[in-house]
């Protein structure tokens, strides 16, 4: 190997680092504040690409149906609870509302613009729109009711909820896989290097991500708030912080950063109803490295998972998924040594 190929490889592995760094950024997040981990966050990596792909095609995206259905299950929920507790009915249609509003809204605009085959920008901006609120509505389905459960319950329903989401995937996109074109098709020559202007994206777009991240947690109310959370649970909720709000807040922030992931990361690859499993663990991965708790150390883990992969895939290529999640072992064992911890009761 020699400067050239080596400066090839690093360049591959630090533009899917940046991918995967986005992803452990999600899965500390949604740890940090819910102590849920999220085997499901690859998922919304699929429905951002296959949502693009499908707009691009002119097609009406199977997301919008299945946001329509979560949506509706969402709010007849609610309203059983509602009914239960002996709420008014005049709070419970509100709440019901509330929890169609914005779901029915998007997918009339995305049948809609859907045949109108608009630039790839504002198709984008649609996928955003349409893949974000599958966070809050998972999260209300599937986990708000077991907040105070055991981190082991709440893994074995992410795993479940893994398995719906990737069956429904099937069922909406089929088994067909799809490439999204480029975002930018230019091609910058440096040294031995030739920089995509789709990998020049996913860095500028994934270090703006981060930068934004920063300042919501440093800045805002909300973001304090669920700073708040992360550091303890029981004193956020008698401090007035509602850990519903904040369980929410945050898986909607994680559809964000998975279905941002899925455009950044669809020109680059081929996209099967399955792939954002494989593609969610190597962030899962570099979250470990971090002990599920530091976002900087995320970053590092997401780099080296990155250029494992990378240089992995030229000296064995048969055997760079092994390399990738091999690693991870040494990792768990060094912590398990460093952190001993009792069990959990």
């Amino acid at each position: 190997m020699d400067f050239s190929i080596a400066s090839i490889l690093a360049l591959d592995g630090i533009t899917n680092g940046a991918i995967y760094a986005l992803l452990a950024l999600a899965t500390v997040l949604v740890f940090a504040v819910t102590r849920v981990i999220f085997i499901p966050q690859g998922e919304f990596v699929t429905f951002g690409a296959l949502t693009l792909a499908m707009l691009q095609m002119g097609q009406v995206p199977g997301t919008a149906w299945f946001l329509l259905v979560l949506a509706g299950v969402t709010a007849a929920t609610d309203a059983w609870h509602g009914l239960r507790r002996g709420q008014s009915h005049a709070r419970t249609v509100r709440r019901v509302l509330g929890t169609l509003a914005y779901p029915v809204a998007i997918c009339a605009l995305v049948f809609w613009a859907a045949p109108q085959k608009f630039p790839m920008w504002v198709q984008a901006l649609l996928t955003l729109a349409l893949v974000t609120p599958f966070g809050g509505l998972i999260y209300r389905l599937a986990y708000e009711s077991l907040a105070d459960a055991t981190v082991l319950v709440l893994l074995i329903v992410s795993v479940g909820v893994h398995f719906a989401l990737t069956g429904l995937g099937l069922y909406y996109f089929g088994a067909e896989g799809f490439r999204n074109p480029s975002f930018w098709n230019d091609r910058f020559n440096l040294g031995p290097v030739t920089l995509s202007g789709q990998a020049l994206i996913i860095f500028v777009a994934s270090l703006t991500l981060i930068v934004m991240l920063w300042l919501f947690f440093e800045r805002s109310l909300h973001g304090k708030a669920l700073r708040a959370t992360a550091v303890n649970r029981l004193g956020a909720r008698l401090m007035g912080i509602s850990s519903q709000s904040a369980g929410r807040l945050t898986f909607t922030l994680a559809a964000f950063i998975g279905a941002l992931s899925g455009l950044l990361i669809g020109p680059t690859t081929t996209v099967f109803y399955d792939s954002g499993f494989l593609i969610g663990l190597k962030g899962f991965v570099a979250a470990v490295f971090a002990g599920l708790s530091s976002y900087p150390l995320a970053l590092v883990g997401a780099m080296a998972v990155g250029l494992l992969e990378a240089f992995g895939s030229f000296w064995a290529s048969s055997f760079k998924e092994v390399i990738v999640f091999g690693s991870i072992i040494p990792v768990l064992l060094w912590r398990s040594l460093r952190d001993p911890h009792g069990e959990e009761h």
